[in-house]
């Protein structure tokens, strides 16, 4: 051991960080702990590794084997000296949490926090635009009201455990060559609860919690899209021992539009005109989120031609403005005419000849770079 290189025993190159060193260290210190490997000589190789991690987890130490090796650390628990000390308390609550050991872990009657909940809440294109007051219903656990909360019977109460004396977990004292071990377990007999119920509630069964239908009205704010989550604190589960409650979480779904499309702020809508509002230009009805809304159409408008309506699309989160609406034109040619329209297009036809031009760039390219897509 006197040789060893500690980068080499944690398998970590010289420019390795803290969480590369620690990483390194769990995974050799579970690969050959004396109480969890078979191999041979896995005592002597975990010290080797509680050696490294030693120095090379301390900051000062590190940098003083860098610049001298071991010869550098006499006086501060390196070299010969093999004072390497390594907080295990987190490791080992990481590494064997469930072999049990524990170095003073908080206890199973401490209060904690009730788990968080989640449900998907389907809103309108337009609830989801201007913002909604949304009633939800939903089922959770809640104190049992026959019994609040203790499980036990109205006139009754629970008895402490004898097997654990009220701890909810039992323990045994080992001794291994790192110094004395507790190793814990539930306790198999109130399983974990640190007390027993002879007389169960009758409502809750010995459980503390009867399930409950909750409706409860949420304000959704403008401008949320698919995905979007909303918290309600203190809406979750309940907590154990008197801790808080958890959160609800609402995952919002949109359900699509009509016409519209949404990028992002803003909508995308697209427009039909015809041929002779194309070429002369006219003044048309446009849809908006808010309504009908006066667009002028330049005279020789060509298709794939975008208009711009300011402050017509999504209203942004925590912001005052909005995005905008993006108008999309398209020209419809006819399919069926009449003997008159028949006749004009030809004369139109005539006068505009018969010679074809082609193009550098498609439609489909000129609205892609438009549309920055």
């Amino acid at each position: 051991m006197s040789n060893q290189d500690y980068y080499e025993t944690l398998g970590v190159g010289r420019s390795a960080g803290d969480d590369e060193i620690k990483a390194a260290f769990r995974k050799l210190a579970r690969q050959y702990h004396p109480d969890v490997s078979k191999e041979e000589h896995a005592e002597e190789k975990f010290k080797e590794i509680n050696e490294a991690y030693g120095v090379l987890s301390d900051s000062e130490k590190r940098a003083r084997y860098d610049r001298f090796g071991k010869e550098g650390l006499g006086g501060m628990g390196g070299g010969s000296q093999r004072d390497y000390t390594v907080d295990f308390t987190d490791i080992f609550d990481e590494l064997f949490g469930g072999f049990g050991f524990s170095s003073g872990r908080r206890s199973r009657k401490s209060p904690r926090r009730g788990r968080d909940l989640q449900m998907q809440v389907t809103l309108k294109f337009e609830e989801a635009v201007f913002g909604v007051d949304k009633e939800i219903e939903f089922s959770r656990d809640e104190t049992c009201s026959h019994c609040k909360g203790n499980g036990a019977e109205p006139g009754t109460s629970p008895v402490k455990c004898s097997t654990c004396h009220g701890q909810g977990e039992v323990r045994q004292v080992r001794q291994t060559f790192l110094g004395q071990m507790v190793q814990t377990a539930t306790c198999p007999t109130c399983n974990g609860r640190g007390e027993m119920i002879a007389s169960p509630c009758k409502t809750c069964h010995g459980n503390g919690l009867e399930r409950k239908k909750i409706k409860k009205k949420v304000q959704i704010p403008a401008g949320v899209d698919v995905g979007t989550q909303i918290r309600l604190t203190g809406e979750g589960a309940p907590g154990e021992n008197g801790g808080p409650q958890g959160s609800l979480f609402l995952v919002l779904d949109v359900q699509p539009h009509q016409f519209f499309k949404r990028r992002e702020n803003d909508l995308v809508l697209n427009l039909d005109i015809n041929v002779a509002q194309a070429v002369l230009g006219a003044e048309v009805d446009v849809p908006t989120i808010d309504g009908d809304e006066k667009l002028k159409i330049p005279a020789g408008t060509q298709p794939g031609k975008v208009f711009t309506l300011r402050n017509k699309g999504v209203p942004y989160l925590r912001r005052k403005d909005r995005g905008n609406q993006l108008v999309i034109v398209n020209v419809a040619v006819p399919t069926k005419l009449t003997k008159e329209q028949r006749e004009l297009f030809e004369k139109l036809a005539e006068s505009l000849g018969t010679t074809v031009k082609p193009q550098e760039k498609g439609f489909l390219d000129w609205l892609n770079e438009t549309l920055g897509g």
